[in-house]
């Protein structure tokens, strides 16, 4: 067990950020917290229902299109603040993100394998491995998947002395359902053009739920507690303090720079004080 899950973490539950902007801006903030406190940090979230679209997705030659696709098929998006491209987001999407002061994570692997573990530890007899899964949509080296079909992947970013490693774990419902709708998005934002960036030609038969994959009524709730209890066994648990002032006055800097980064896709939906 890393020692990190050993130690005293703050935790940001689910209703703490209801809107993606929240989500994403939370986490960017908490890297400057983490990195003056040095308290990590496991934050959950779920937006239902939304496609976050990374940057090079915002680049398609046909975006609108793909745009209006998602909005037909009930989606609403952002594009997030990092890399990466577009993932699926529902109630039965988990997302995890553990906030580290980078002196625990120097080396990006050891953020990537600390979250590895900690999904391992989640499902201990559950043979889960850590490759590319081409077919996918978003596919990267740290996909998860059981008997070669992805059910998780995990992204990083850093700032300053902090580091976010985030994952997305489909609990219930249809990877593939998830993965039509990527690649019917791709269809209709790239049309077949030739582009310098390589997007993913999606299989959706190699994305499942970890419902389906082992044929168990798992919920979100329930996975959370598992990768809570893991942290509760030898370490321990505590709210987040308030923010003071500074670094509320951050959290909405952060907001506003996905507002802004959104401004050109999307018009404004909610009010966001």
């Amino acid at each position: 067990m890393h020692r990190l899950f050993q130690q005293n973490w703050h935790y940001v539950p689910i209703e703490t950020t209801p809107h993606p902007y929240m989500s994403f801006a939370m986490d960017d903030v908490l890297q400057e917290i983490v990195s003056t406190d040095g308290v990590p940090k496991f934050r959950a979230w779920v937006h239902h229902p939304y496609v976050i679209l990374g940057l090079h997705d915002a680049r398609l030659p046909h975006l609108t299109d793909g745009l209006s696709y998602l909005e037909e098929a009930g989606f609403d998006y952002i594009v997030r603040n990092s890399g990466g491209l577009g993932v699926v987001l529902d109630t039965g999407v988990l997302n995890v993100s553990l906030i580290l002061p980078k002196s625990s994570a120097a080396q990006i692997d050891e953020g990537y394998d600390m979250m590895l573990e900690l999904v391992r530890e989640a499902f201990p007899d559950t043979e889960i491995e850590a490759y590319e899964i081409e077919h996918s949509y978003c596919p990267g080296s740290y996909d998860l998947s059981i008997d070669g079909r992805k059910f998780a992947g995990i992204s990083q970013r850093r700032i300053k002395q902090g580091v976010a490693v985030q994952i997305y774990l489909c609990i219930t419902g249809s990877g593939a359902e998830r993965a039509e709708i990527m690649r019917n998005f791709y269809e209709a934002a790239k049309k077949g053009k030739d582009t310098k960036f390589s997007y993913p030609d999606i299989h959706p038969g190699d994305m499942a739920s970890l419902n389906e994959l082992l044929g168990t009524e798992l919920t979100v709730d329930g996975v959370l507690e598992r990768m809570l209890d893991i942290i509760r066994k030898d370490g321990r648990l505590e709210p987040l303090p308030d923010m003071d002032a500074a670094m509320r006055d951050r959290y909405h800097h952060y907001i506003d720079r996905m507002k802004q980064r959104n401004k050109d896709i999307r018009s404004e939906k909610e009010d966001m004080k």
